[in-house]
């Protein structure tokens, strides 16, 4: 279903940039258990073949590193960049790569999903989710003018994409799982076919801050460091001061410097 925001719930003043929060990790809302670097060892595809329907098992590494805020306007996104790649098992080739964003806007809940593929697709998804929400859908579909898909010549000819949908839950134990359905006109089959995909993540490393929240935690470390060097000079000199006062050799207790 394609997805649009009322132009009346759009603020008048169309320039002025608020001030977003340096630290992204800390306004991901529903984005923020896909931050770091994953593994999932149970994959499962299901795609089309002229003889019908293959299922294959898959191996996929994805990373989700957060971005400084991005502004358009008055309209603030917090997100990941992310990149996946995907192997048979046993395999080195790359069985399927992807690039893009997972946005979230704080203000309204809305979601985004960007993705490429080297085969010439792309397409962004949208959908709505709380901060506190543990699982969301996204979808895009061919001819929106704001969650659409576009492919190559070819793709639309033989393999043509009508629909993607993926749903992700996150999981107590620190994983998280996406359910994903890509709808496909196949040249030559009389009905669409549904092309699935699912797999269980689960961590391996931790995400690294953005470049924004890098530099505030360097600029709160140096004036913690410079904090504690202003008291300790303090407390040498009043230190210095009551000796002084107490063997006599200062001006305080009235003797002359020589």
């Amino acid at each position: 279903m394609e997805q649009q925001q009322p132009a009346t719930q759009f603020p008048r003043d169309i320039y002025t940039e608020p001030e977003p929060d340096p630290n992204t990790l800390a306004n991901l809302g529903p984005l923020t258990a896909l931050a770091g670097i994953w593994t999932g060892s149970a994959g499962h595809d299901v795609s089309p073949k002229e003889d019908g329907p293959e299922a294959e098992a898959y191996i996929e590494h994805a990373e989700f590193q957060p971005i400084d805020a991005q502004t358009n306007g008055p309209q603030i996104f917090y997100g990941l960049r992310y990149h996946l790649r995907i192997v048979k098992p046993d395999d080195v080739e790359t069985f399927h790569d992807q690039v893009g964003y997972w946005l979230w806007e704080p203000a309204t809940g809305a979601l985004i999903q960007t993705l490429t593929i080297p085969r010439g697709l792309t397409a962004m998804a949208t959908g709505r989710a709380k901060a506190d929400d543990r699982s969301f859908r996204l979808e895009a579909v061919r001819g929106s003018e704001n969650n659409g898909i576009v492919d190559n010549p070819f793709l639309q000819h033989a393999f043509k994409t009508l629909r993607y949908g993926i749903e992700v839950t996150v999981h107590d134990d620190g994983s998280w799982s996406y359910e994903l359905e890509t709808v496909l006109e196949v040249l030559g089959k009389p009905e669409p076919f549904s092309h699935t995909d699912r797999n269980t993540m689960r961590k391996i490393g931790e995400p690294t801050p953005n470049p924004t929240a890098l530099a505030a935690m360097k600029a709160q470390a140096e004036a913690a460091v410079e904090s504690v060097v202003e008291a300790a000079v303090e407390a040498v000199t009043a230190s210095g001061k009551a000796t002084d006062k107490a063997t006599g050799t200062g001006t305080e207790a009235g003797t002359e410097p020589a």
